[in-house]
């Protein structure tokens, strides 16, 4: 998974005709750390999916503007337009992650 370099990277990538899950996390996040070592299954699972690590700290106004309050967090979008959310404060597992994929 790659990090998020800039807000212009966001924007183009939310309104490409490609499927993006943004996954919202910080360095200190606990909840963060725990699902690092299953995501890269995930990604792979999910490949028609390209996933997106957003730094919290570095891109606050980004969560603001979606509504991302709580991580980590996911948002996907597809040509603009948001597919689905898993937006919450609380930990989540594999198989949380991959059934919000599978509901887009």
């Amino acid at each position: 998974m790659r990090d998020l370099l800039s807000q212009e990277e966001f924007n183009e990538l939310k309104n490409s005709s490609n499927k993006h899950v943004f996954l919202f996390s910080a360095n200190w996040c606990g909840d963060c750390r725990f699902i690092e070592p299953f995501m890269p299954d995930v990604e792979q699972k999910y490949s028609e999916y390209t996933f997106i690590h957003i730094d919290r700290d570095k891109f606050i106004d980004t969560c603001i503007e979606l509504d991302v309050f709580g991580i980590p967090s996911f948002v996907a979008f597809e040509d603009g337009k948001e597919l689905g959310r898993f937006v919450s404060k609380d930990r989540k597992t594999q198989e949380e992650i991959e059934s919000f994929i599978e509901s887009l």
